[in-house]
This record gives structure tokens, C-alpha cells and sequence, in this order.
């Protein structure tokens, strides 16, 4: 289907990374989502915080993918609201998160409840998309690689627990590398440290991420702009002395 041909960023509302390597700032919470395209598969990376943000995102990954082409592949970067609730608008597709994080999920979504209506996210949406919460079958403990087709691959490395006791990076080789990092890093505002997080690995975390990129890598925050191998490492020794940890 040569799908990675066809991708306009420039057009979509998108800021383009790669040729075949886009991603978008949601609304409200400054909440990046990801796309890899491939030849005859797209990986998309989080879904947004409600199925209305998911159909949204659908909506765009059809105009972008062209007609014969849609997402086959979900990666979920960590299991907060903000970043898994729109899964559901994407029937079908293989979904992939960090080991334990259906564990999690299973357990109960009180805690993903209560933690989306109190950022804002209106109590019946929040419902809605919990009433119908993916969790994903296919769950990432170490590395996990996927071949999209056309010599386009991504790797998927569990390197938490850190900002959430389930963080999954997404690597998309090439030049430049290019690291989507969910929570892991953040640059429009403070990394947050909730009830679940690890925080004294947190900072080896970062180390891992920087092994896996690189120096010349984009990385590309959970919220924000993306940022470079020195914000990385500035914002982990920020963590370290914050937490007290080395």
C-alpha cells in the first residue's frame, strides 16, 4: 500500500519528524500522540484522553493514511487518562503496553476515574470511555520490535517503572532517531510524580532512554516540544536531586 508515501504532515495540523514520522499536540492537556507509517501498517502512539479525542484522532489518521490505509498498531505509552482513554475509537487494531499494565487495569479504574474528572474531563465522558477501556493484549517486558512494512521498524522498550510503574518508550530508528518518550520527559511544564510513580528509578530511566537514542536522537516529551540528549539529561539531573537519588 506504500502508506508512508502518501503521508502529508504539512497539510494535516501535524508537525512532521520524518518523512514517514509525524506526531500532534492535543488540546487541554498538550498531550502528544505519535504516528509511524509503514508501508502496509501505522503504529499510533497514545489515544488521547476520551473517545472523543480517539475519533478525533482516527479521523486524522485516515486523511493522512489516504484511503486504503488505517492504524493497525497501538502503542500506550503509560496508563493514564490522558494518554489511553480514546483506544477504544480504534477497533481492530493490536494494542501494546507495558508488562503489568493489563494487571492494572483489571484490578479496577476507580483511580483512572477519579484522576480524569479531577483534571477536567467531564464525568460522563470520562464514563463513556471507561465503560469501554482496551487493555492490551500484547504486553512489552524488555524490547519488542515491529516491522511496519518497507523497511520501516520500531522498537518498544519497557524502561519503567519511573513516572508510572508501567512506562513504555517508542524508538523509531533512522536519521535522526527519534524517541517517543511519553511521561518520561516533559517540556511544557514540571514532570509529575503521582501515587503511582517510581521515582527513584526515575533517573536510570532517563539513562536508559539516552542509551536507546542517542546524542543526535529527537525526543519527543509526552507534553511539549520536542527537546535534545542535553534536555534529557538536564531534566534527569533535575529528578535525581529532587528525589534525592543518584
Amino acid at each position: 500500500m506504500e502508506l508512508a508515501q502518501r503521508t502529508d504532515w504539512a497539510s494535516s495540523g501535524w508537525e512532521g519528524l520524518a518523512p514517514n514520522v509525524g506526531r500532534v499536540r492535543l488540546p487541554g492537556w498538550d498531550c502528544t500522540t505519535g504516528l509511524v507509517v509503514g508501508e502496509d501498517a501505522a503504529l499510533l502512539i497514545d489515544t488521547g484522553s476520551s473517545l472523543r479525542e480517539g475519533v478525533r484522532l482516527r479521523a486524522d489518521t485516515r486523511a493522512l493514511l489516504g484511503a486504503h490505509g488505517r492504524v493497525t498498531h497501538v502503542a500506550l505509552t503509560h496508563p493514564h487518562f490522558d494518554h489511553v482513554l480514546g483506544t477504544a475509537a480504534f477497533a481492530g487494531v493490536e494494542v501494546y503496553g507495558a508488562v503489568g499494565i493489563d494487571a492494572l487495569f483489571e484490578r479496577g479504574t476507580d483511580g483512572l476515574r477519579s484522576s480524569a474528572v479531577h483534571n477536567g474531563l467531564p464525568e460522563e465522558e470520562a464514563a463513556e470511555a471507561l465503560d469501554v477501556l482496551v487493555t492490551p493484549p500484547h504486553r512489552v517486558c524488555g524490547e519488542w520490535t515491529l516491522d511496519l512494512g518497507g523497511g520501516v521498524t520500531v522498537l518498544l522498550a519497557n524502561i519503567g517503572p519511573a513516572h508510572s510503574g508501567h512506562d513504555l518508550t517508542v524508538l523509531v530508528p533512522g536519521t535522526p532517531e527519534i524517541v517517543f518518550c511519553g511521561d518520561l520527559v516533559e517540556e511544557s511544564g514540571e514532570p509529575q510524580a503521582g501515587s503511582d510513580a517510581a521515582p527513584q528509578h526515575w533517573p536510570a530511566a532517563l539513562d536508559r532512554l539516552l542509551d536507546l537514542g542517542g546524542e543526535d536522537a529527537v525526543y519527543v516529551p509526552g507534553h511539549g516540544s520536542t527537546v535534545n540528549a542535553r534536555f534529557v539529561r538536564e531534566q534527569r539531573a533535575t529528578l535525581a536531586a529532587r528525589f534525592g537519588v543518584s
